[in-house]
């Protein structure tokens, strides 16, 4: 039983679990990553220092160049990409990101993905259907 489903349009099909890391920001994927580590090299982005590698990466969509797709696909070749894709806004960078990374990737979700997931949140992607389900919700920091 899920705990919170999103439905939304697959643009890569296929079925993944796996942990989310959200970010409200788009992220460059020229100059924006390390394809080698999947790390964040971005100074000025939120999850600066952080890796996708293994993980569901929630975000509004790719920003710069097309070097998105060929950075993205190093990543991959290199074991250092994302399971999976979720993401708000669809361009040509984004698709063949999406295309070329061959993990599940869905967008149009009748819920915005960056608002109502949590970095690490346990979610399903199917990029077969567009469901994305929350299967467990991340820990709540604790108040110091």
């Amino acid at each position: 039983m899920s705990l919170l489903t999103l439905r939304g349009r697959g643009v890569v099909g296929g079925v993944v679990e796996g942990e989310a890391l959200v970010t409200r920001q788009t992220i460059s994927g020229f100059g924006g990553i390390n394809p080698q580590t999947g790390t964040i090299t971005e100074r000025r982005h939120e999850l600066v220092g952080q890796s996708f590698a293994g993980k569901v990466l929630v975000f509004p969509g790719a920003k710069g160049s097309s070097g998105w797709a060929s950075n993205f696909q190093a990543a991959r070749l290199a074991g250092a990409g994302p399971i999976a894709i979720l993401f708000n806004v669809m361009t040509t960078k984004i698709a063949l990101g999406a295309v070329v990374l061959r993990v599940p990737a869905v967008t149009d979700l009748d819920q915005d993905p960056t608002e109502v997931l949590r970095t690490g949140d346990w979610v399903r992607v199917n990029g077969d259907t567009g469901v994305v389900e929350v299967l467990r919700r991340a820990a709540e920091p604790r108040a110091a």
